[in-house]
């Protein structure tokens, strides 16, 4: 069951306690799913099937069964439990050790009945507080996930666009890649001990039209000068070697610019893509954290001092059926004597993109919080959420 759908339902559950609670009569803390096991007409059987005993010793502050199931509303089976109703707040579990012990345990205050401690029945308060609580939750899901729904559409656009460009990139590369071929052939000839690399002619330079700068279709007189070709080197070595170099790197750049990304997993709609180079920062009293997602987590002293590396981007490393709620950075810089640093970062549902928490809970190891709609899930309708739910 998804995180919403079970706050919409706990949600309801403690709207239908709050407005219409009827106390079914049961032996005292007695939680409702087990009161056919306490029938006053029938002989009772301690749970764990140990024994049978007459229905008039449950809760006669005689321990007569092994799991302390015979008393579920007094202190004396040290491994009992007390079940606190809590109308209009959630109902709990306490150790029947704090049964009568002067302390209000249950909101309801019905674990002290006989203690004669002064206990204020607080459970429609806390109920209260927590609806709102959930209804807030609730509705930073439903916003966070209209904004993932924008967030897939441009993800979707920019792929797409990033695609065509890729396309058009290896369209292009044979074609540049016979160009550099030519460049080749043109240099050999010119470095030919009969002929002089200096004297080539520019009526010989404008038979090549690979070497154009402009590829307007013709290789103009001005164009053949040295300071007419796309050149950058500070040695030229000849025209040729010049124009040979320039479009090297242009076979080079079509193959690794601009495409990089297309090769990371952002999710199973791309939800994820719009984090991708962009970087989060979280300051504490010590230290600025910076989180970059698909590359690395850091952390630099607050007043002054070098940057140290937490890891490195590694993988998804959320559960089997929620792979993309966990980031996995490691191969960072290394602990004295220890090992190398590594982060988790756990993603949570929210309207804003942001780190809100870090810590350091074993040594190197260090977690991080960050809220990004891209993990926002669907928010149930009601009738959904009530749907096959009828026992609350």
């Amino acid at each position: 069951m998804s995180l919403v759908k079970l706050l919409l339902l706990m949600s309801l559950a403690l709207v239908m306690r709050a407005g219409a609670a009827v106390e079914i009569q049961r032996p005292r803390g007695v939680p409702l799913s087990k009161r056919q096991f306490y029938e006053e007409e029938k002989p009772f059987t301690c749970l764990d099937g140990s024994r049978t005993i007459p229905f008039d010793r449950v809760n006669d502050d005689y321990c007569d069964c092994k799991d302390g199931s015979d008393e579920p509303g007094t202190a004396a089976c040290p491994n009992g439990s007390f079940h606190c109703t809590n109308a209009g707040f959630r109902p709990a579990f306490i150790p029947s050790s704090r049964i009568n012990d002067g302390i209000c345990d249950c909101c309801d205050t019905t674990d002290e009945y006989n203690s004669g401690a002064t206990c204020q029945n607080t459970c429609r308060e806390l109920g209260r507080k927590e609806r709102e609580s959930l209804q807030k939750m609730a509705e930073v899901t439903r916003e966070g996930f209209m904004l993932k729904q924008q967030l897939i559409h441009e993800a979707k656009k920019g792929q797409e666009e990033k695609q065509v460009k890729l396309t058009e990139f290896q369209s292009t590369k044979k074609g540049l890649e016979e160009k550099v071929e030519a460049l080749r052939t043109v240099k050999e000839i010119a470095e030919e001990p009969e002929k002089e690399a200096k004297d080539v002619s520019v009526a010989e330079l404008q038979s090549h039209p690979e070497l154009d700068p402009d590829s307007d279709g013709s290789l103009t007189e001005t164009e053949t000068q040295v300071g007419g070709l796309p050149c950058y080197l500070p040695l030229l070595v000849s025209r040729y070697s010049c124009g040979l170099f320039f479009f090297k790197c242009m076979v080079s750049y079509s193959t690794d610019t601009g495409i990089k990304e297309i090769g990371f997993d952002f999710g199973p709609s791309a939800e994820f893509a719009y984090l991708y180079s962009q970087c989060y920062e979280l300051s504490t009293s010590e230290y600025v954290y910076r989180l970059c997602p698909f590359n690395r987590v850091s952390q630099k002293p607050k007043f002054g001092g070098s940057e140290t590396n937490l890891g490195l981007w590694g993988q998804w490393a959320g559960p089997e059926d929620n792979i993309y709620a966990v980031m996995k950075y490691d191969h960072g810089t290394g602990c004295w004597q220890g090992p190398n640093r590594s982060t988790t970062v756990k993603l949570t549902c929210g309207k804003e993109t942001v780190v809100t928490s870090t810590s350091e809970p074993s040594r190197c190891e260090y977690l991080m919080e960050f809220t990004t709609p891209a993990v926002c899930q669907e928010p149930p309708s009601l009738e959904e959420a009530l749907h096959g739910h009828t026992e609350l």
